[in-house]
């Protein structure tokens, strides 16, 4: 089911799922992301590039899908909105504390705020977008912030498919401008989160024992985040893979035959 025939579903799937526990998240086959070749780390975009090479694309092939399924089938990638929140040259850094339910996630540290898009997040009036919905429903979940319209601009694209969570999923990220804004954190028993200068934040991510998660890691040893101000290069995509010590995203040929198969429900 196509976007544009979501929010005619989503009244349906939210209450049911709920009282099923049950949870349908947004998802698109693999085949229709990366038709050729799946990148691994990040990929940065031109807006326009971020809206019509994949966006568009997310919208007019995805549909919503039981999550349980999703998370052992690598031929659908769950797509995942990923918000940093800048501050000039410093960065929202969340800490995740052991109080939370996944252990896996204790300890670690994030400079992305984001999670699953759920029926909710479908577009109940003109103008309104499923990707931003959800960035600014996560946002608002972890995040105290202003009532209002958030600065929200498309980067690009995280993808990593050598492990079991990273398979499934795939990261929208977006940067939240909050130079103006109050940003205080909502659940305090469950994370800590401070403003952090990026320069630190790359040298603690470029660390053998880095406590960053996998996605935020990635973002963080690209080096892209120092020229957030400048204006994104285009990266094509190239007939062969670039090796894996490659500071720039690289390619391999787009297959699930050798993707690691997921055997439990883990969040991205």
């Amino acid at each position: 089911m196509a976007e544009n025939g979501a929010h005619l579903l989503a009244p349906l799937l939210d209450p049911c799922y709920k009282m099923l526990r049950m949870e349908f998240v947004w998802v698109v086959p693999r085949a229709r992301l990366f038709p050729e070749a799946a990148f691994h780390g990040y990929l940065p975009l031109h807006p326009a590039e971020h809206e019509s090479n994949f966006l568009a694309v997310a919208r007019a092939e995805g549909f919503f899908q039981e999550r349980r399924y999703a998370e052992t089938h690598p031929e659908f990638k769950q797509i995942i909105p990923y918000v940093i929140v800048r501050r000039g040259r410093e960065l929202l850094c969340l800490t995740r504390l052991q109080t939370q339910s996944e252990k896996r996630l204790h300890g670690r540290r994030s400079i992305g705020v984001g999670g699953h898009i759920n029926p909710c997040d479908a577009p109940a009036q003109p103008g309104e977008d499923l990707f931003r919905n959800a960035c600014v429903r996560e946002l608002r979940e972890e995040l105290e912030l202003p009532p209002g319209a958030l600065p929200l601009t498309p980067l690009g694209l995280l993808n990593d498919d050598s492990t079991d969570v990273g398979a499934v999923h795939v990261g929208l990220v977006y940067r939240l401008d909050a130079e103006d804004l109050p940003v205080a954190i909502r659940e305090t028993s469950a994370m800590t989160g401070r403003f952090e200068p990026l320069h630190a934040l790359e040298a603690a991510a470029a660390a053998a024992d880095s406590a960053f998660e996998s996605w935020s890691a990635l973002l963080l040893r690209s080096g892209a985040l120092a020229r957030l101000d400048a204006p994104h290069s285009s990266i094509p995509i190239p007939t062969s893979a670039y090796p894996a010590e490659a500071t720039e995203p690289w390619f391999v040929p787009q297959t699930t035959r050798n993707l690691p198969r997921s055997s439990k429900s883990s969040r991205a």
